[in-house]
C-alpha cells in the first residue's frame, strides 16, 4: 500500500518544483527598461578634435659637405656626434698631384711672364728702329701683337696657378657650419671620386636644440590645419611623456600615391634637453577645434539603433524621420518615463570618443541609451535555463 501511495506522491512533488523552478526563472527574466539597456548619462565638458599622422625628427638645418676634387682620403679629424666650429678641418685628401699642379702653374707663370719681358724689350726696340725709318710699319705691328699676346698667355698661366692652388686648398674639408657631426660616410685610404656628382663625405646638424618634424596629412585633414597651431607628440623612444610643438608650414606641392594625395605639414619643434634624435618617428596629433563646456555624448549613443524600432517613439517636438539625415545630423536614444525615445540632433565636433551636440531636445542629465542588453542576456541563457532531472 505504501509503495502505491509513494509514486504519485513523488510525481506530484516533481511537477511542482518544475513549475515553481520553470515560473520563478521566467520571472526573473522580466527586467526593466534600464535593466535592459546600456546607459550612460549626459555630461557637459571640454572637447578638442584633432588630426593624426605620423612623421619624422629632423635637424632645422642639415649639412651636406662634398668635396669638389677627387683624391684620397689621408687624415680624418672628426668622427660621429663631433662638435665642430664653422671653418674647422675635417679631413685631408692626399694633395701630392695637387702640390705638383702648383709647382708646374709656378713654372708657366715665370716663364710668360719671361716671353713677356722679351716682347716688351721687343716692342720697344721695334718702335726706335721705326722711328728712324730702319723697318716698316708691318715689323712695327708685329712687335706690338707679340706683346700683347706674352701679356694674355700670362694672365692664362696666373689663373691656371690660381685653380691649381684653389684645388690644393680643397683637398682640405673643412665645416661650413657650426654644429654637430651625424654621419660620416668615408674612412683613411678611400678613395672619393667628384668626377660627375660630388659626394656625401658628412652631415653636419647646425642646432639639435631645434627640430622639425616632416609629416603627411591627407587631403581631407589639411583644410583644419593651421600655421601656429598647437601640436603634440609621442616617440617610442620615451612612451610615458608626451611633447609639445608648433606648426610651422603647410608645403603647397602635393605627393599622390594610389590615387591618395597628401600634404607636407612641417612642425617646429623646442629640443632643449636634446633628448630628441634625428630620425626618430613621431606619432602627430594637431589640435583642430576646441570647445568648453559643451553638451557631449558618446559615439556609441550615435551608433545604437533598437533590436525593435516600434518600441522607440520619437520626439513630438522634433521628428527624427522626417529630418533629413547629412554629416551634421544624428538620431539618439534617450530613456524617457521608462521607454526609449527617439531624438534628432545636430553634431558638432568629435574627439572619436564624444561629440559635441549643436542643437536637439537634450540637456545634462538625460540617460542615452548605447547598447541593448536584452539580446546579449538571451543569448547568454539560451539553452542554459533550469533542468529537472526526472527518476
Amino acid at each position: 500500500m505504501k509503495k502505491q501511495l509513494r509514486k504519485p506522491v513523488l510525481l506530484l512533488l516533481t511537477v511542482a518544483i518544475l513549475v515553481a523552478t520553470t515560473g520563478g526563472y521566467y520571472l526573473s527574466t522580466g527586467k526593466t527598461p534600464e535593466q535592459r539597456y546600456k546607459l550612460q548619462t549626459v555630461e557637459k565638458g571640454e572637447l578638442n578634435q584633432s588630426v593624426s599622422a605620423n612623421g619624422t625628427l629632423n635637424p632645422v638645418i642639415l649639412v651636406n659637405v662634398g668635396t669638389q676634387v677627387s683624391g684620397t682620403v689621408k687624415k680624418l679629424y672628426v668622427d660621429f656626434n663631433s662638435k665642430v666650429a664653422q671653418g674647422q678641418i675635417l679631413m685631408e685628401l692626399d694633395d701630392a698631384l695637387f702640390s705638383a699642379q702648383v709647382k708646374q702653374s709656378q713654372a708657366n707663370v715665370a716663364s710668360a711672364a719671361a716671353t713677356l719681358d722679351l716682347a716688351d724689350a721687343n716692342e720697344a726696340r721695334a718702335r726706335k728702329l721705326f722711328a728712324q725709318e730702319y723697318i716698316s710699319q708691318q715689323d712695327l705691328d708685329t712687335s706690338v701683337q707679340a706683346k700683347k699676346a706674352a701679356q694674355a698667355q700670362l694672365q692664362t698661366s696666373r689663373a691656371q696657378l690660381d685653380r691649381d692652388k684653389a684645388n690644393l686648398a680643397y683637398s682640405v674639408i673643412r665645416s661650413p657650419v657650426s654644429g654637430v657631426v651625424v654621419a660620416r660616410n668615408i674612412d683613411i685610404g678611400q678613395t672619393v671620386a667628384a668626377s660627375f656628382q660630388t659626394p656625401t663625405l658628412f652631415q653636419i646638424a647646425q642646432d639639435l636644440s631645434k627640430m622639425q618634424i616632416d609629416s603627411s596629412f591627407a587631403e581631407a585633414d589639411i583644410g583644419n590645419i593651421r600655421v601656429g597651431q598647437t601640436v603634440r607628440f609621442n616617440v617610442d623612444a620615451f612612451p610615458n611623456r608626451s611633447f609639445t610643438a608648433e606648426v610651422k608650414q603647410l608645403r603647397l606641392n602635393p605627393t599622390t600615391v594610389q590615387n591618395v594625395v597628401t600634404y607636407d605639414v612641417v612642425i617646429a619643434v623646442d629640443n632643449p634637453e636634446k633628448i630628441l634624435l634625428p630620425g626618430m618617428t613621431a606619432y602627430v596629433s594637431i589640435i583642430v577645434a576646441q570647445r568648453h563646456d559643451a553638451l557631449l555624448v558618446p559615439n556609441a549613443a550615435l551608433r545604437y539603433k533598437p533590436s525593435d524600432p516600434a518600441s522607440a517613439k520619437p520626439d513630438e517636438k522634433r521628428d527624427a524621420g522626417k529630418r533629413k539625415q547629412d554629416a551634421y545630423s544624428g538620431t539618439i536614444y534617450v530613456l524617457r518615463n521608462g521607454k526609449p525615445m527617439a531624438v534628432a540632433v545636430t553634431l558638432g565636433i568629435t574627439d572619436n570618443r564624444n561629440t559635441e551636440i549643436v542643437s536637439g531636445e537634450l540637456k545634462v542629465g538625460d540617460q542615452l541609451i548605447i547598447a541593448d542588453v536584452q539580446a546579449s542576456d538571451t543569448t547568454s541563457t539560451n539553452g542554459s535555463g533550469p533542468r529537472m532531472r526526472l527518476f
